[in-house]
């Protein structure tokens, strides 16, 4: 391998529309973005889910947070799980989700991305330091705000707080026109901290 080869390096966002290839979690985004359209007093948005890809020379990393029951493959680089709804709730595995940084990986419904890839950088030690931080996710709570941002800690929370911690410019990032990304906030602040 070539020095140039060894040290390219990109990291990437792809903003998926939430739900993409299930019907139940798109179902059940529409009613808790309708719920909260109405008492904000707004239209509802469309819902993003948020994921990275993260290249060093030709490895390639996929992270992101997801169900723990959503894909059966053994070898998905799990680094972290962490409790859907209640802490309590998070002893069923219906109830719990998983920090994944898998090497060799695939963001699952990649195919639906909208907007997407947005180059975040193409800076090794930016790359190496998204590796990095993913095991050292806090693993709150999903869909509750126990780390007191205003927001809801989810997917978005991960990749945000990612970001961040990895000295990224997020000040032009937003989910694609029209839509919203709940938790991104969550995550941008627990990052600052």
């Amino acid at each position: 391998m070539t020095e140039s080869t060894s040290r390219r390096a990109s990291v990437d966002l792809y903003w998926l529309p939430l739900g993409a290839g299930g019907h139940c979690v798109r179902l059940n985004g529409r009613v808790f973005e309708a719920f909260v359209a109405r008492r904000e007093h707004r239209r509802a948005c469309d819902l993003y889910h948020s994921a990275l890809e993260v290249r060093l020379g030709p490895d390639r990393w996929a992270i992101e947070m997801a169900p723990v029951w959503n894909t059966r493959e053994p070898d998905r680089g799990v680094v972290a799980e962490g409790p859907v709804g209640l802490r309590w709730l998070g002893r069923s595995r219906l109830f719990r989700y998983e920090v994944r940084c898998w090497q060799g990986g695939r963001i699952p419904d990649v195919d639906e991305a909208v907007d997407s890839p947005v180059r975040m950088s193409a800076d090794v030690r930016r790359a190496q330091r998204v590796l990095e931080l993913a095991p050292q996710f806090r693993t709150a709570t999903w869909a509750l705000d126990e780390q007191r941002t205003g927001d809801m800690w989810n997917s978005n929370s991960l990749t945000s707080w990612l970001l961040v911690r990895s000295d990224h410019d997020l000040a032009r990032v937003a989910p694609p026109a029209g839509g919203r990304a709940p938790g991104w906030h969550a995550g941008l602040v627990a990052g600052s901290r």
